[in-house]
């Protein structure tokens, strides 16, 4: 450890913490690389238009399936924001609020 204090730094996991930024990036930039050498069609680019919100759900669907009325609520809660401001980024900052939020209370 790099100090003993309740910031202290273990060399390890900064390294992995850097090598998994490094991987993120080499996979960014060899998408856009990738990309530029195809020919892009318009079934591609519907497909690759969503694919954020497809990750998203992929990643929160089972914890929302496993969760309780805290994480239900929650999901609502993003429902109703991305309804109103039709905004991906606000609807998840709203729903991680909204579980913490019902977590404490419940």
């Amino acid at each position: 450890m790099i100090s003993d204090g309740a910031l202290a730094l273990d060399p390890l996991v900064v390294g992995v913490i850097v090598a998994m930024t490094l991987v993120t990036v080499l996979t960014k930039l060899g998408g856009f690389w990738l990309l530029r050498r195809i020919e892009v069609s318009e079934r591609l680019e519907a497909g690759l238009s969503v694919l954020p919100g497809a990750i998203v759900i992929a990643i929160l669907g089972p914890e929302l399936a496993a969760g309780g009325p805290a994480e239900w609520s929650a999901a609502g809660v993003v429902v109703l924001v991305m309804w109103r401001t039709e905004n991906i980024l606000l609807s998840l900052c709203g729903g991680i609020g909204a579980v913490v939020l019902f977590r404490a209370l419940g």
